[in-house]
């Protein structure tokens, strides 16, 4: 099997390979360097030369605020980008895994989102990767959809680190507590994904670490990890101005993980402090 993996000096897509690699699965990681995932000819040319059995697809706009001042940029890297990836699959008849998200819900339900509840993106982002989501749909029948959550990896910024960095400099952080969510470790769901596809269990999927936590949560474990003396502040969506509308509720189900034979994720707690070790 030969696995070609976009954004892969991404978080999730560096993971990835080093996953793949380590399976001694052959494979070719992906960036801009090597073609633009928004020109069609040039991703055409570059797919269809290494001729993959698989795609996993992780390149992606994922700036949530500046997307909302860059709406153009943002479509053009989650929509047709993506469906130009889409279309080649189809051509090449490879198999295509779409990375997506939480934030294609909006968030409001009370209970965790099941894979077949319907969709409502409040932010540029959510909707760019739910069109994504209706692209890969429409274009192919070989494909995995796989909606994550708070995302953190060596490579890359994330939450995790900007906690440390500002635990450096502060000696109290406000940090919201009425955003819930599962906190995801890159390098779990990157065994889970390689799991996934030499299979046939198509469609869409929810991925995340297991348990839930606010953000506030979240900081507090990485700071009692970490033995950084910082108090947090616990604040609500409303004090914390940002540009983009992001959802209150974001626990999803992996229910169908478990129904199609896929293991569960190790806990959120047990990631962070994996996690710490590795960065610090």
């Amino acid at each position: 099997m030969k696995v070609l993996v976009t954004g892969a000096n991404g978080q999730l897509g560096y993971d990835v390979i080093n996953e793949l690699r380590h399976r001694n699965i052959k494979c070719i990681g992906t960036g801009r360097q090597q073609f633009d995932i928004t020109d069609y000819a040039a991703a055409e040319q570059f797919i269809e030369y290494y001729l993959p059995d698989a795609v996993i697809h992780c390149g992606a706009y994922t700036a949530v605020d500046r997307a909302e001042d860059e709406p153009e940029l943002c479509y053009k890297v989650n929509v047709i980008g993506t469906e130009n990836i889409a279309k080649i699959c189809k051509k090449i008849n490879a198999k295509m895994m779409y990375i997506s998200t939480d934030y294609v819900f909006d968030g409001t339900k009370e209970g965790v989102y099941e894979v077949d509840d319907i969709p409502n993106p409040q932010n540029m982002y959510g909707k760019t990767k739910l069109e994504g989501e209706v692209a890969v749909q429409r274009l192919l029948n070989k494909y995995f959809i796989v909606r994550i959550s708070w995302v953190f990896g060596s490579n890359g910024n994330n939450f995790v680190k900007t906690m440390l960095r500002l635990g450096q400099e502060k000696e109290v952080i406000d940090v919201v507590s009425d955003q819930v969510g599962s906190p995801t470790y890159t390098v779990d769901l990157s065994k889970l994904l390689v799991d996934m596809i030499p299979t046939d269990k198509y469609g869409i999927y929810h991925a995340a670490n297991e348990g839930v936590c606010s953000w506030a949560e979240f900081a507090e474990k990485i700071f009692e990890i970490s033995k950084i003396k910082v108090k947090i502040n616990h604040i609500s969506t409303k004090e914390y101005l940002s540009k983009a509308k992001r959802p209150k509720n974001s626990r999803l189900s992996k229910e169908k993980l478990m129904e199609l034979g896929f293991g569960k994720l190790p806990s959120w707690e047990n990631a962070v402090a994996r996690y710490m070790d590795s960065v610090i």
